[in-house]
């Protein structure tokens, strides 16, 4: 699991205490789950790595060749983290210490939003063990903890009973291509109402007619909700080349990946009904036998829907939403 660190000014909050690895605090690093703290060492580039001189915690700027031979070799002398700021280039650097270094000391990279951890923890595919977010903002820190630690954000998930299924016509249909490859029982949340939304299946299924694709889902009219991070909705619409979208499993495990195109069609359409905890909630897909809902088992074509089914949908805060912001205190009625 990759290692999030944290120099902030925040003091106390229960998102640190719960996802932050490391606080950096006066040149020192305090691990948050055994409570143990490390002096950190702050190197330059003439500093002399001597034998059987074990650090456990460097801090350097590289900046240049001789830099990145300084790293090398603490790491060879046993330093059990070595936190890096690029000081120009910001990959080629990383690309050579992970060749060099990985699997003998841990390499922390020092980013400044979630933007720039994304691509260290990416960087020769293997990415650096961890990075270390210099940020005082709230929601930078929320949305580096999505990158770090995918696996531990879930949203939570409900099933719902099936009450009404009708063919509408024809309308813009919305295809998300994503540059990711996703599983069987993995897909976008997607509903008309900010109350609900239903986890549609990416197309991961063979059939007799048409070969996969596990990059694509199918996701519905242009005006239905999905999810653009976990904190916000935008209208399929709105998306295209570039974006990120949050990918879903039937368990409510999330992953962010990056849109490599929106193809928008005019198909015939089906609005689907379901309920869930007395909220009756709504979306409309794609009439076709290739588009599928999750189910608590496996994944049903939206043709082959019948009353009572059971789907798998996330069912959202109550209140509005505002540019997809949510206003929990915000009276508002979706039909």
């Amino acid at each position: 699991m990759k290692e999030l660190w944290l120099e902030t000014q925040i003091k106390k909050n229960p998102l640190i205490n719960q996802y932050v690895d490391v606080i950096i605090e006066d040149n020192q690093a305090r691990f948050l789950s055994n409570k143990q703290t490390l002096n950190i060492v702050t190197a330059s580039n003439e500093m002399v790595i001597e034998k059987n001189n074990t650090v456990e915690v460097m801090r350097i700027c590289i900046s240049d060749k001789n830099s990145e031979d300084l790293i090398v070799k603490a790491s060879e002398q046993g330093t059990s983290y070595l936190v890096i700021n690029c000081a120009n280039w910001k990959i080629i650097p990383l690309e050579n210490l992970i060749a060099r270094i990985k699997g003998k000391s841990k390499l922390i990279a020092e980013v400044t939003n979630a933007e720039e951890a994304k691509v260290a923890l990416e960087i020769l595919e293997l990415g650096t063990d961890g990075v270390l977010l210099k940020t005082s903002d709230y929601e930078e820190i929320l949305r580096t903890v999505q990158i770090v630690k995918p696996e531990i954000l879930k949203l939570e998930m409900a099933t719902a009973k099936i009450i009404a299924t009708k063919a509408i016509s024809t309308g813009a249909r919305v295809c998300v291509d994503t540059c990711d490859l996703m599983q069987p029982g993995e897909g976008m949340l997607v509903g008309s109402q900010s109350a609900g939304l239903f986890l549609v299946e990416a197309e991961v299924n063979e059939n007799p007619y048409v070969a996969s694709r596990p990059f694509r889902v199918n996701a519905g009219s242009c005006s239905m909700y999905t999810l653009s991070n976990l904190q916000t909705t935008r209208y399929l619409q709105e998306f295209k080349a570039g974006d990120e979208v949050i990918l879903v499993t039937r368990e409510g495990k999330t992953r962010t990946a990056n849109v490599g195109r929106i193809k928008i069609e005019i198909r015939p359409l089906i609005l689907i009904e379901a309920e869930a905890n007395g909220k009756t909630i709504k979306t409309i897909l794609q009439n076709a036998e290739t588009i599928r809902v999750v189910t608590p088992v496996s994944s049903k074509p939206v043709t082959d829907l019948k009353l009572g089914d059971d789907v798998i949908v996330h069912l959202a805060a109550r209140g509005g939403r505002h540019f997809g912001i949510s206003v929990p205190d915000e009276t508002v009625i979706e039909k």
